[in-house]
C-alpha cells in the first residue's frame, strides 16, 4: 500500500505557502447523540450513571484549573510586557538627552505604561504595539554609534534584549497551553460535554504581524 502522504513524490508547492492564525473563538457544541448516550448510561443502571457523572466533576475540575493555568500565563507575559515598557521607557529618556528622539516615541510609551491590563483580545496588539516602539529605539541607538558606549544606555538596552527573550518565551508557554485547551475541551464524552454546557470557546494562540511577516521576507545580510 502506497504511502497517502509522500514527500518523495509529491504533490508539492515550489512557491512556497504563508499561513496566517484564524481570529476566531469556536464555541463546544455537541449534539443529540451526547444527551442520549447520557440517558442510556442512567437507563443501564445507577452505577454507570453515577460514575459518568463523577467522570464529569472530575473534567469540570481538570478545565478549571487548565483556565486558571492560561491566565496564569497570560499575567506572565502582561508582567514582562511591563516591565519593557518601563525599560524602554527609561531608554528613551536616557536617548532623549542625548539626541533629538521622536516625541511621538515617548508619548507612545507613556500611553502603553498607563493601560497594562489589555485583555486577552488585546493582548497581542499591545504586544506588538510595544515591539514597534523598541524597533524605533533601537534604530535610534544603531544610528548613533557613540550611544553605545554610555553605560546606562548599553545597559537599558541589553535589559530590553533580555526582557524580549523573556517575553517570547512566556508566549510560547501560553501558546502550548492555549493548544492543550483547545485540544481538551473537544475530548468526546466528558471534558466536550462540560465544555460545551459551560459555553466554552477555543481561545486564539499569539500571533505576529503583518508588519514582522514583512520584515522576515527581506534580506538581512
Amino acid at each position: 500500500m502506497a504511502n497517502e502522504l509522500d514527500e518523495l513524490t509529491g504533490p508539492v508547492n515550489n512557491e512556497g505557502r504563508d499561513v496566517a492564525v484564524i481570529e476566531k473563538q469556536l464555541p463546544v457544541k455537541v449534539g443529540v447523540g451526547s444527551k442520549i448516550f447520557e440517558v442510556l448510561l442512567w437507563i443501564l443502571g445507577i452505577i454507570p450513571g453515577v460514575v459518568f457523572l463523577f467522570m464529569k466533576i472530575k473534567a469540570g475540575n481538570y478545565l478549571s484549573q487548565l483556565q486558571q493555568k492560561l491566565q496564569h500565563d497570560a499575567s506572565q507575559i502582561d508582567n514582562y510586557l511591563e516591565q519593557r515598557v518601563v525599560i524602554l521607557q527609561n531608554c528613551a529618556k536616557l536617548l532623549d538627552k542625548a539626541i533629538d528622539l521622536d516625541k511621538t516615541t515617548m508619548t507612545q510609551i507613556a500611553a502603553y505604561r498607563s493601560g497594562m491590563n489589555p485583555g486577552d483580545g488585546e493582548r497581542n496588539a499591545v504586544a506588538q504595539q510595544i515591539d514597534a516602539v523598541g524597533r524605533s529605539i533601537n534604530l535610534a541607538f544603531e544610528n548613533y554609534p557613540d550611544l553605545k558606549a554610555h553605560a546606562e544606555i548599553a545597559d537599558a538596552m541589553q535589559q530590553n534584549a533580555y526582557l524580549q527573550k523573556e517575553i517570547t518565551a512566556a508566549r510560547e508557554l501560553y501558546n502550548d497551553t492555549v493548544n492543550t485547551w483547545n485540544s481538551r475541551i473537544y475530548e468526546w464524552p466528558t471534558k466536550m460535554i462540560v465544555a460545551a454546557k459551560r459555553g466554552y470557546t477555543t481561545r486564539i494562540p499569539f500571533t505576529t504581524s503583518a508588519e514582522i511577516k514583512e520584515q522576515a521576507r527581506g534580506t538581512f545580510f
